[in-house]
């Protein structure tokens, strides 16, 4: 994580942010209310609310894909069968209603909240690179 670069940020700013973490349409209706209200978000909600929004942009663009992929294999004999106890196996619940992916995810999000807590940037490589160069000269 990187060191903390802004100042101190509030309860409520650090609560919003990590929100936008667990539901990201928290950030977007934010972003919605401060633009209606024509108020400017502190560079740190700008960061993490994108970041978040821009996260689970992703996470839905790469989840159809494979989705697509996998009704595209599953035409391919052979294929599918690896295909489908691959998917079986990872989507599966292990513990306490987790699958391996979901645990993955549920492991990256806390990282982005202990970011957020810690008043400080969060990096995940590619989408903190394009978030920082959209809001470049703001943060």
């Amino acid at each position: 994580m990187a060191v903390p670069r802004y100042n101190s940020p509030s309860l409520f700013e650090k609560l919003v942010a990590s929100a936008s973490y667990i539901f990201p349409l928290v950030g977007f209706v934010f972003v919605i209310i401060t633009a209606l209200l024509k108020k400017d978000m502190k560079a740190f909600l700008k960061y993490h609310i994108f970041q978040s929004i821009f996260i689970a942009f992703t996470l839905w663009i790469v989840v159809s894909g494979l989705g697509f992929l996998m009704k595209f294999v599953s035409y391919i004999p052979g294929v599918k069968n690896v295909v489908g106890i691959i998917t079986f196996f990872l989507n599966t619940p292990l513990f306490y209603g987790f699958s391996i992916i979901t645990f993955l995810y549920f492991l990256f999000v806390i990282y982005l909240i202990i970011g957020v807590l810690r008043g400080s940037d969060s990096y995940v490589p590619w989408i903190s690179d394009v978030i920082k160069t959209n809001l470049r000269g703001q943060i």
